[in-house]
């Protein structure tokens, strides 16, 4: 029996999709609105309260916009790890 490293003709098979994925493409050819569309139609609709656009743009915008990563609070710190980053090959 052998340990670790790759198996033949183990996991998902390439191009397989997930039942979630599936469920989602399904909904999409019905005619269902995806949940980004009914987000982005309620912050684009000037009719609609100001509050209710606001958090409709704060959620579009998890799944439009990659996060900020996090900079070092320490100026050396930073510089340092600037110069180990460069020296990588």
């Amino acid at each position: 029996m052998s340990w670790g490293g790759k198996r033949t003709r183990a996991g998902r098979p390439k191009g397989g999709i997930s039942l979630s994925t599936r469920a989602i493409l399904e909904s999409m050819n019905s005619g269902g609105e995806m949940p980004i569309a009914y987000m982005l139609r309620v912050m684009r609709n000037e009719k609609a309260p100001d509050l209710r656009r606001d958090e409709m743009a704060k959620a579009a915008a998890a799944y439009l916009h990659p996060r900020i990563a996090a900079l070092p609070e320490d100026p050396e710190e930073a510089e340092e790890s600037e110069q180990t980053w460069c020296l990588r090959p």
